[in-house]
């Protein structure tokens, strides 16, 4: 489970921010973006969109039920290639449906299925969904191939979206890297906690994250926070960062690693301090990335003590040992294969396909977009990921994954796999 640092409307996930990054790269406008004009208007958007007829009929449900969309003549983003690339994908999304089978087999899967919004959607449908397509998987030899058996098997159930036209919000979230020590010293000042063993106890309403740990972050060993020190880091926004990706990899001083994860949190809704920024007129809401904020942060370090504390939530860890990182429901997230969204929604675990303009790193090392489909495993939920209109897209470990995911800002689609009934 991990909290997004976002909130600042169109461009909500402007600050996913990572570790330094080189911020030359991200404020150049993405290249790739002539690649949309090969491809039509109908075949871009428009066949993507909920019809207005499906629209009118089910006003209130947030996934509404529609055939699979034939792909356009020569519309490679319509297909999930990597899938059967040169350097093959297919054992990732193998391992990615195996977690979600293991999770649907769990009484959690089963309460939180009893309940489920959506008519037709049930754990055991979602289950038979996953065990055919990866049967699907073994016995197709090409994207092509397999679309057209998802054609003839399966049904989709579109979100909503923010817009009841099916467009959805899509950002990116990884698990960063960073030096960290298990004692404090002079270069590493800034704690992580564990989760208080009375949390619960806490009086209502809990203290703030400044009453935690004060403005400057140093000041949790005077109040509740004494003696729950986990790991300390050199640089006051790092600890803050962990929190709002609700994970992170530690390389430690003897140069080996671990990892920590989300272990718990205190009763405040999230505050973005880009959005702070942004009311402060500091930096424009407009066009706002985690480079230019990051950028913000490096000439002006001294305001981290006036933003970071405006944010009142608060997030405790556990040491996961070296363990990747997981998501809501309990199981090891999967790089580009893995999707954070509101499970009060979105039925966890399922098959989805997913269709947006994600960032890659080219063979020059530079920055392009393209528009691709992927299947993935709804297995996250996030603080900031609310509603239907939102997706995270987990995009793995260290710095690529940072860089990307700090300039993923599109809209796109998100449809759920289901099996037909009658198969």
């Amino acid at each position: 489970m991990k909290k997004i640092l976002t909130g600042l409307g169109k461009f909500n996930k402007v600050i996913a921010i990572s570790f330094p990054v080189i911020l030359s790269i991200f404020l150049v406008r993405m290249e790739s973006l002539a690649r949309r004009e090969l491809i039509s208007p109908e075949c871009q958007v428009k066949k993507w969109d909920i019809p207005i007829s499906l629209t009118a009929e089910n006003q209130k449900s947030p996934l509404i039920q529609r055939l699979p969309i034939t792909c356009c003549q020569g519309d490679i983003s319509c297909l999930d290639e990597v899938i059967y690339g040169e350097i093959p994908d297919k054992k990732a999304l193998v391992s990615a449906i195996a977690r979600s089978l293991q999770y649907l087999q769990t009484a959690n899967a089963g309460a939180a299925y009893q309940n489920y919004q959506v008519a037709g959607i049930t754990r055991d449908r979602v289950f038979k969904s996953l065990k055919r397509f990866r049967e699907l998987l073994s016995t197709t030899n090409s994207a092509t191939e397999l679309h057209q058996a998802i054609e003839r098997e399966f049904v989709l159930y579109q979100s909503v979206g923010k817009d009841t036209k099916g467009s959805v919000l899509f950002t990116a979230y990884y698990e960063p890297l960073y030096a960290a020590s298990r004692v404090p010293t002079a270069e590493y000042r800034y704690p992580v906690y564990r989760l208080p063993p009375d949390l619960n106890s806490w009086s209502r309403p809990h203290p703030t994250r400044e009453e935690l740990e004060g403005a400057d972050g140093l000041q949790g060993a005077k109040g509740k926070l004494r003696g729950l020190e986990l790991f300390w880091f050199r640089d006051r926004l790092e600890p803050y960062l962990a929190q709002i990706q609700g994970s992170a990899r530690l390389q430690l001083p003897d140069g080996t690693q671990t990892t920590i994860g989300y272990a718990g949190n205190i009763a405040y809704n999230y505050k973005s301090i880009g959005r702070e920024l942004a009311n402060d007129g500091k930096l424009p809401l407009e066009g706002m990335t985690m480079p230019i904020i990051l950028d913000y942060f490096q000439k002006h370090p001294q305001e981290l003590n006036t933003y970071i504390p405006r944010d009142r939530s608060f997030v405790f860890f556990q040491e996961n040992h070296g363990k990747p990182a997981q998501g809501s429901i309990n199981v090891p997230l999967t790089a580009e294969r893995s999707i954070a969204t509101d499970k009060s929604l979105m039925p966890p675990g399922a098959l989805a396909l997913i269709r947006a303009s994600i960032p890659f790193i080219n063979l020059t090392g530079k920055m392009e977009e393209r528009i691709v489909s992927r299947y993935v495993l709804d297995q996250d939920a996030g603080g900031a990921i609310k509603g239907a209109g939102r997706v995270d897209y987990f995009l793995g470990t260290g710095k690529i994954a940072g860089d990307r995911a700090g300039v993923t800002v599109s809209n796109g689609q998100l449809f759920y796999l289901l099996i037909k009934s009658n198969n």
